[in-house]
């Protein structure tokens, strides 16, 4: 009844999905082989403990989790289906200690061991990042994706600046060399929710495998007017040319129309409930995102010792924002005023190049690896703006008149930034003894950057920034299953995004910081359960924080620092139950950083960083009630976090519910009734544009998947 509550009527819920449903058995070729089933509870087989897993984002070297000196996650696909979500974000934040403070203007922002935004928080499509801290807009869906790897903490070695915090690492479906399979899906849902997806990969001969993967959706949103519509495709041909050599031509592109709110306003110092599903945004608003990503690669291993790899990539993306996006209640007038029309556009395009060569053998008698390689791109943004003017007039509080958009100034391209950037990495891994080794890595990274102001007609400046990063660290093997570790490193952050960098702001250094983390990785019960537990603390230097003199503007302070625990447990409990868990305990504080405030300058020394929560928890259980029923559930919890940097107005802690039914209706066909957030909690996700307007998050919701594969 839970699951039901406040969700559409049965009958509107269900009543796309009969042809959806004929569609996937006409679908299904005659004599077809049955797929072995969708299975929602992840089993771990003796001798298959994730931690023996191999994961390329904390490593060039092909380590496994446990031969990393570091916290390594791993989200996979059979999580994906358990857990029912479609949006990256929402997958992304059930990883150890990961938050989001994702909003219209920048979906991909995530917070992780107290450092927040996209200049400290990295995102990657399959080990490829998007240059420039612009902001990533894809991908948004999970469709196409395969799994997530999420490595915690400075990764600046592995990956250059901008991941003090950790980086996340989204690796599509690819093709395998398997018989050709497919897979349809479709869902219906709360709030008009409709989705379609189309999966297709396999052998197509003896040298040639492909993936293909389609998806779109589109929902009336659970805000007044939040209407929106995405789609996605991505495809994949690959070319086995010898045993020792395979090349791969992927493309993925996506399109958006996310939800056009921007949050709510406090009323008189506080929160009222009643309007948390009030659109203050004009009528005529209007949110796009365009992104293509295309990609060449190929991977040559002569022998057993050697391993060559590079990627020539091209990315190209487009987005638009045109909206009233601040909101102030007037106490004297009783309205909300919306002082800001804002229109911008992002022009952005990167093609570059990342080669690496891994050799093994043996060093002084020893296991070695040792990989070195470069990375080299070239990256334009074009950026249009009305120069943030314009008003279209004060709205009631619960009764809005949305109006529309209105500005004096001309919408024009005012400023492009080029970058080009290159840089050089090595990574090295010596086995000391058969239960020690050591690992280590440096990378240098270097931008010549410059913007040209186009309005004027003159180069606003022209400069280049350098920095190098680096990690060592040590695995002590105590048991086969148990294993300790240890590692210092040091990252460098970019000063705020460096394609969007103005003159008044290129005259920063980027940001440096430090962390020394100490850890335990095991694996119990002949492979079907295993824990981690680290430690952490991390230091930054120069970092930077808007001007309060003028927004626009950032001012470069001194000091802050987090310190924190992270434990995980997965663990098959019996035969039909699995549980995952995890769990994020930090203290993050202002070390050295004073602000204007009231006329005066004010010492925030001690205080908690804005967004930062210090306590996040996880719990996810998958039952299998019967051989074709699943139950299955998760916890979420997010800690206290504050909306100014004088920690005076807090976003309270939360805690949601999620529910899962599934039958197995046959071995390829499987019906999924899914309820989020339960109990209906009250939250909010972050504070937008001033520290009084909030991010209202989404109320409950239920859903029904059909998921059929032939």
């Amino acid at each position: 009844m839970i699951l039901l509550h406040h969700c559409l009527p049965l009958s509107r819920l269900v009543s796309p999905l009969p042809s959806l449903i004929a569609l996937a058995f006409v679908a299904t070729p005659s004599g077809a082989q049955a797929d072995p089933g969708l299975e929602t509870i992840t089993v771990h087989s003796a001798g298959s403990s994730r931690l023996e897993r191999s994961v390329g984002t904390g490593s060039r070297l092909d380590l496994s989790a446990r031969e990393t000196p570091a916290s390594v996650d791993v989200i996979t696909r059979a999580q994906l289906e358990a857990r029912g979500d479609s949006l990256l974000l929402d997958a992304i934040t059930r990883s150890t200690g990961i938050t989001s403070l994702g909003h219209a203007g920048n979906s991909a922002s995530l917070s992780a061991r107290g450092f927040t935004d996209t200049t400290a928080v990295m995102r990657l499509y399959d080990g490829t990042r998007q240059y420039g801290g612009v902001g990533v807009s894809f991908p948004f869906d999970t469709w196409s994706i395969e799994r997530i790897e999420v490595l915690r903490g400075p990764a600046s070695v592995v990956h250059g600046d901008g991941a003090i915090g950790g980086v996340v690492n989204v690796i599509p479906k690819k093709p395998m060399r398997a018989p050709v399979r497919h897979e349809i899906q479709a869902t219906a849902g709360s709030a008009g929710r409709r989705a379609l997806a189309f999966g297709s990969g396999g052998a197509i001969g003896a040298q040639w495998s492909y993936r293909l993967d389609l998806s779109a959706d589109r929902s009336h949103g659970w805000v007044d007017r939040g209407d929106t519509r995405n789609a996605t495709a991505t495809a994949a041909l690959r070319w086995d040319a010898t045993p020792d050599l395979h090349l791969q031509l992927a493309h993925a592109q996506g399109r958006q129309a996310p939800m056009r709110y921007f949050g709510v306003p406090l009323i008189h110092g506080v929160q009222a409930p009643a309007i948390h599903t009030r659109n203050y945004n004009v009528e005529d608003s209007d949110i796009r995102f365009r992104d293509r990503w295309t990609e060449l690669s190929a991977q040559w291993a002569p022998g057993g010792d050697i391993v060559a790899r590079s990627k020539l990539y091209h990315i190209t993306s487009r987005r638009h924002w045109r909206n009233a996006e601040t909101y102030t209640f007037n106490a004297a007038t009783g309205l909300i005023d919306r002082p800001d029309n804002t229109e911008i556009g992002h022009e952005q395009t990167q093609t570059g190049n990342t080669t690496d060569v891994t050799f093994m053998g043996a060093l002084f008698g020893r296991a070695h690896q040792l990989s070195l390689g470069f990375d080299i791109n070239r990256a334009a943004f074009r950026h249009r703006h009305n120069n943030y003017a314009g008003s279209s007039g004060a709205v009631d509080v619960h009764q809005p008149d949305p109006g529309h958009y209105f500005s004096a100034e001309p919408y024009i391209a005012r400023a492009r930034n080029q970058a080009q950037q290159y840089a050089l990495f090595a990574e090295d891994r010596l086995e000391l003894t058969d239960r020690w080794s050591l690992v280590a890595g440096a990378r240098f990274d270097h931008a010549d950057l410059s913007r040209r102001d186009l309005v004027a007609g003159t180069l606003a400046f022209d400069r280049s920034y350098a920095h190098s990063g680096w990690r060592v660290g040590a695995v002590y093997q105590l048991q086969p299953e148990l294993s300790l570790y240890a590692q210092a490193a040091q990252a460098a952050d970019p000063v705020s995004g460096l394609l969007m960098l103005s003159a008044a702001n290129a005259r920063f250094d980027v940001s440096t910081g430090r962390q020394l983390e100490v850890g335990i990785k095991q694996s119990f019960w002949q492979g079907k359960g295993d824990w981690t537990l680290a430690a952490y603390a991390i230091t930054r230097n120069n970092l930077l924080t808007r001007d309060p003199h003028d927004p626009a503007l950032r001012i470069q302070v001194g000091k802050r620092s987090s310190q924190g625990v992270e434990g995980t447990l997965s663990m098959q409990v019996a035969r039909a139950l699995q549980v995952d868990a995890n769990v994020a305990l930090l203290k993050a504080r202002y070390d050295d950083f004073s602000e204007w405030a009231g006329g005066a300058v004010v010492s925030r020394n001690g205080k908690v960083p804005t967004d930062v929560p210090q306590r996040v928890a996880n719990v996810w259980l998958g039952w299998k009630l019967q051989p074709d029923w699943t139950l299955s559930g998760g916890l979420r919890h997010v800690g206290k976090r504050y909306a100014d940097s004088a920690n005076i107005l807090a976003l309270p802690a939360y805690s949601t519910a999620d529910l899962a039914l599934q039958w197995q209706a046959s071995a390829a066909t499987a019906l999924t009734l899914r309820g989020f957030n339960v109990f209906d909690q009250r939250f909010f996700t972050t504070a937008y544009y001033t520290t009084t307007q909030w991010f209202a998050g989404q109320g409950r919701r239920c859903e029904l998947t059909l998921n059929h594969r032939f």
